[in-house]
Order: structure tokens, then C-alpha cells, then sequence
């Protein structure tokens, strides 16, 4: 037990050290001549005009979290196509038992015996199945939100009453 503590310590302490090293070592070397211009601050080398409380318009923001949800459940795509490639492969009844064995560690890397071909054809249908479940929900939203206009970048006006 004091083993695991102190290798703990020593992995903050090197953890700290690597930290405050290049810092601390940046403070004492580096010149100090403050001088107004330095002290201004930065906006991207232009001179800043007007104030910063202008009214954002919320087309941007929505697109933005749009395409971080789409983008997102896309990344969920990667593990299943993972599953259902070794799950299909495994399935093959044609494949060798450590042929098999192989495929399957991939997925379970405790595994030792050659899967059943008739289990893993069925853990293949049971992958397809549930990514066209979780497509389906993809699509479901993604019309919801066509249909309620949140793609378009200029919404027309015909279904507005007017402003008075």
C-alpha cells in the first residue's frame, strides 16, 4: 500500500515540477520592460470601435450546436461499424477456430474459445439493427428540425402575422 502511495506522490510531485519548471524558469529569465502599449489589450491587431454589447444573432449559435450534436452521434458510428466488422467476420463459418479466437479478442480480449458462427451471425444482426434504430433517431431529428426551419439561414415570412 505504501508502495502505491508513494509512486503517486512522485507522479504529482513530477507532474507539478514539469508544470511550474518551465514557468517559474520563464519568469526569471525573460526581460520586465512594461511600457503602455503592452499593457492594452489585444483584439487581433485592430484597434477596437464601438462597444462589445452588440446584439449576437442566435442563427449562429444554433448552427454551431447543431452541428455539434449531429456531429457528435456521427462519432458513434465508428465503434458500431468496429462491432458489427468483427461480429461479421466472426460469423464467417469458413473461418478457422483461432481465426476466430483472434476476431473476437478484439471485441473481448478474455475470450479463449472460438464463438459459435451461429452466435456472432446473430450479434451481427443484433449491431445492424440497433445502428438502424439509432439512424432512425438521427433522421427523426433531423426532419424535426428541417420542418421547423432551424436549417435555414433566412426563414421566410409567409406563416408570420405581422408586426404593428
Amino acid at each position: 500500500m505504501t508502495d502505491l502511495v508513494l509512486l503517486v506522490v512522485i507522479f504529482v510531485t513530477a507532474g507539478a515540477a514539469l508544470l511550474l519548471g518551465p514557468l517559474v524558469m520563464g519568469r526569471l529569465v525573460r526581460p520586465d520592460r512594461p511600457s503602455p502599449e503592452k499593457a492594452e489589450v489585444y483584439e487581433c491587431g485592430e484597434p477596437a470601435v464601438g462597444s462589445a454589447w452588440v446584439q449576437f444573432d442566435l442563427r449562429f449559435y444554433v448552427v454551431a450546436l447543431l452541428f455539434v450534436i449531429f456531429d457528435v452521434e456521427l462519432a458513434f458510428f465508428f465503434p458500431w461499424a468496429v462491432v458489427f466488422g468483427t461480429a461479421s467476420r466472426a460469423a464467417d463459418p469458413t473461418l478457422a477456430a483461432d481465426q476466430r479466437v483472434a476476431a473476437v479478442a478484439q471485441l473481448d480480449p478474455s475470450a479463449v474459445a472460438a464463438p459459435d458462427p451461429a452466435v456472432m451471425h446473430s450479434l451481427a444482426w443484433l449491431a445492424f439493427a440497433d445502428i438502424l434504430v439509432f439512424f432512425g433517431v438521427l433522421l427523426v431529428g433531423f426532419a424535426y428540425l428541417w420542418r421547423r426551419g432551424d436549417l435555414e439561414w433566412v426563414r421566410s415570412t409567409a406563416g408570420q402575422q405581422a408586426v404593428e
